[in-house]
């Protein structure tokens, strides 16, 4: 996470709409608007979480969306511990 963006971002945020080539995205079907479903993000929980000292500084030295980083590290290790996880239940 501290490896430094290669990616031109004043680049692409000065450009518009227009400017953004889209010839190699195909078009949306109907087909796949009428398999579409409305989906609204579940809003996150709060919680106590006691953390070694150490584990958290080195987050809060990643800038000020920490917390969001802690999420996302946390969803990541569920994701690839999701089935080890169903097996432990049954």
């Amino acid at each position: 996470m501290n490896k430094p963006s290669e990616t031109d971002w004043a680049r692409i945020d000065a450009m518009t709409d227009e400017m953004i080539d889209t010839s190699d995205i195909p078009p949306l079907s109907d087909e796949f608007f009428a398999k579409a479903t409305w989906r609204m993000p579940r809003p996150p929980v709060s919680i106590t979480l006691r953390v070694e000292p150490e584990v958290l500084e080195w987050f809060e030295a990643q800038g000020e969306d920490y917390a969001r980083l802690m999420t996302a590290a946390l969803r990541i290790y569920a994701e690839a511990h999701k089935d080890l996880i169903g097996q432990a239940r049954q």
